[in-house]
């Protein structure tokens, strides 16, 4: 009996991946990656607040007269009154919002704009350095009496709040002319405008020196 011929070893076939199809696989996964971060980004929304009811001026919310709603506003989302930025003496309403209307931050207010009025006043004399946006003033008045001439200075107003100092531009601005926004009590508020009215000349003295202007 002849013998069993013994059976071929068959060689092996090296392991190959086409380039082409690595590529691809590439290309798959970071479209895949694109589209996820495309919809996690359109998906974003920020947390802010709705009027439960219509608020009227003057009316004093906090954040139980309020409804959190979740929206989608982008870039602009800091317009609108958000969740946690509400103090716990509430705000005050100083535009009207209807019932279910986001409250945009322009509509409401703190407590102290029912104790202060910001009023511009014009200032013909020179600043002294300390009078700057945050510094505390007394607005000083003198009225023009006969002949031009003006009277003794009295203190209109103590411990006015300086908001900002604009200085004049132009031909028209004179050398020293100056317009200052100031925060003021709203019982003083009419004897201020009585002052601007009766073109007073107005000054700032600054009520706390900073040290850096102190010296000994």
């Amino acid at each position: 009996m002849p013998a069993t011929p013994a059976p071929t070893q068959r060689k092996k076939r090296a392991f190959w991946i086409d380039p082409r199809f690595v590529i691809g696989v590439v290309l798959v996964i970071a479209s895949i990656a694109g589209v996820l971060m495309v919809v996690a980004s359109a998906d974003s929304s920020a947390t802010v607040y709705a009027a439960r009811g219509a608020l009227s001026v003057g009316d004093r919310v906090t954040a139980s007269d309020l409804v959190e709603q979740s929206v989608r506003l982008g870039a602009v989302s800091d317009k609108y009154v958000g969740a946690d930025s509400i103090p716990a003496e509430g705000l005050v309403v100083t535009r009207s919002v209807a019932a279910g209307e986001l409250v945009p931050v322009a509509a409401v207010g703190n407590s102290a704009g029912e104790r202060l009025a910001p009023i511009v006043i014009s200032v013909n004399s020179g600043l002294p350095k300390a009078v700057a946006a945050g510094a505390t003033v007394d607005i000083w008045a003198s009225r023009e009496g006969d002949a031009g001439v003006f009277g003794p200075p009295t203190v209109l107003v103590p411990n006015a709040t300086v908001v900002r100092v604009v200085e004049a531009d132009g031909i028209i601005a004179g050398a020293q002319a100056m317009s200052v926004e100031v925060l003021v009590p709203r019982a003083r508020t009419a004897r201020i405008l009585e002052a601007i009215a009766n073109a007073d000349a107005l000054s700032l003295v600054p009520a706390n020196l900073p040290a850096n202007l102190v010296r000994g």
